[in-house]
């Protein structure tokens, strides 16, 4: 979370042996998070309606952040103390820790009591057990949990089902965006058999739909043309009703499955394609259409297929993350479900949208009913830390990073940093988060991992979850990877080397 705030000025290069001047600027800094700070907490306690340790912290966190803190670290790191670089549970704790020792070395007194342990590692505890209330308990020789996507077919097998238990899996999800509510209701009951079967909690996490922005049908190219790829410099015409037409102005040309979205699209507004394999430009408008310029392809183009997701990073679609279908599915998820996920989330008012049809549909369930917000579009990233306050409302809450929309709606190249990001603002606010999209993914479909997807899985260490999808493989995945996380939990906690003693030398 980067910010125009400038850095404290006596945390400069300049200041390299003092240790009264480096005492001096830590104190001013945490006296500006505290400052900075206030307004935030104020502000997430009315979001939340209560005062809550975790979102102070948060409120820390970001107030922190604000600062450019790299020149403090290094006149910390020299000096054998700590860098500020793993205190995102413990905000304050940390700073004055830090002082204390700073203090001892300089000859000042205490400006504040040494931390307590159990104050000290506070943030730990409490997302430790917000991790237990939504995703079940810490799973034996591991701390991250595993998350399967359970196919259609499930509903059908429930051997399948306890072959996934048996081999790790923690949360079994369910798609709602396909089969039916009998199907769902069979998946859940072999989930609970299977539980029962091994002799640990399973979670069932059923994620309804929301408003899926797909192609509908297509017309690949026009006849007189040799192939029927996309490629850099083509056009392709979304229409918003109506069949697809090409012509001169069009050599492709697709209906979209939300028709309002085509209305709502302006000059030079980014289109990606089937998770970003396509990146268009919109060229012109006209009623009821759009002419896009195709920019970038894979090599050799890429295929206009129907059922392929859009997305449309520059473009307010003021679109309900709640459709008539979702409202419809609730009734069974509240019935079957341990937690739901929450589709197209963007703004704290969607969690009271939700809320409201949860209680039209369950008044008379009697387990909770755990929240899982997917963080999968610009306006939610930049949300987040007030959708985590609002959610404070309603009881247990996760959040799935899901890489592939987010990818698609920021692009690559951000992808990368943005999902270390929200790890950091979830663990602040002790929020647990779920790794998800494309994890062992060529395992999972082909039952060989590649070298580039086994370094990813690795790093879903520091989530308190990880998600496999559906796939013929999808039983050894869940074996390899309980392994593979198992091994991670020697070396890893968050962003902390744990200095398990090494045997390879």
């Amino acid at each position: 979370m980067n910010s125009d705030t400038a850095p404290l000025s006596a945390a400069s290069d300049d200041v390299v042996s003092d240790d009264n001047a480096l005492f001096e600027t830590l104190l001013s800094l945490r006296a500006a998070v505290v400052e900075e700070a206030a307004p935030l907490i104020e502000r997430f306690r009315r979001e939340a309606r209560r005062a809550d340790a975790a979102l102070d912290n948060l409120a820390h966190y970001l107030a922190l952040r604000r600062h450019e803190l790299r020149p403090l670290q290094r006149q910390l790191m020299w000096r054998g103390l700590s860098s500020l670089g793993r205190l995102e549970s413990r905000v304050l704790p940390t700073l004055d820790a830090v002082l204390v020792a700073l203090a001892a070395r300089a000859g000042r007194p205490l400006p504040f009591p040494p931390p307590e342990p159990a104050a000290f590692f506070a943030g730990e505890a409490r997302l430790e057990a917000a991790s237990a209330a939504s995703l079940g308990p810490e799973p034996e020789g591991r701390y991250t949990r595993i998350m399967v996507t359970l196919p259609g077919e499930a509903g059908g097998d429930p051997a399948f089902v306890l072959a996934l238990a048996k081999a790790g899996m923690d949360v079994a999800r369910i798609n709602c965006a396909h089969d039916d509510a009998d199907t769902w209701r069979a998946m859940a009951r072999h989930v609970r058999a299977a539980a029962e079967a091994v002799g640990r909690p399973i979670a069932v996490l059923m994620d309804i739909a929301g408003p899926k922005i797909r192609t509908g049908a297509v017309l690949p190219m026009r006849k007189d043309k040799p192939t029927g790829r996309l490629l850099p410099g083509d056009t392709l015409r979304l229409v918003a009703e109506g069949e697809p037409r090409v012509d001169d102005a069009a050599l492709f040309s697709a209906a979209v499955s939300l028709p309002e979205i085509v209305t709502r699209l302006g000059l030079g507004h980014r289109v990606r394609y089937d998770d970003g394999k396509v990146e268009a430009v919109v060229e012109s408008v006209h009623e009821g259409e759009a002419i896009l310029r195709i920019l970038h392809t894979r090599p050799g183009g890429t295929k206009l297929k129907p059922e392929k997701g859009i997305n449309l990073p520059d473009t307010a679609l003021g679109l309900s993350p709640l459709t008539a279908k979702d409202d419809a599915d609730l009734a069974t998820v509240i019935e079957c479900a341990d937690v739901i996920g929450y589709s197209f989330v963007s703004r704290p008012e969607d969690l009271d949208l939700l809320d409201a049809a949860i209680a039209r549909h369950g008044a008379g369930r009697a387990r909770p009913l755990g929240l899982m917000a997917k963080i999968e579009r610009p306006e939610a990233v930049r949300n987040l830390p007030d959708l985590i306050a609002r959610a404070a409302r309603f009881g247990h809450f996760s959040v799935m990073i899901a890489r592939g929309d987010l990818a698609a709606e920021i692009g690559f190249t951000r992808l990368a940093e943005m999902q270390e990001e929200l790890l950091w603002i979830c663990e602040a606010a002790s929020v647990p988060a779920i790794w998800a999209t494309q994890v062992l993914e060529d395992l999972v479909r082909d039952g060989i991992p590649s070298r580039g997807e086994m370094t990813d899985a690795a790093m879903a260490a520091r989530a308190e979850c990880v998600m496999l999808n559906k796939g013929p493989a999808v039983v050894e995945a869940v074996q390899l990877l309980d392994r593979l996380l198992g091994r991670m939990a020697d070396h890893l906690d968050k962003k902390t080397p744990t200095l398990r003693a090494l045997h390879s030398w």
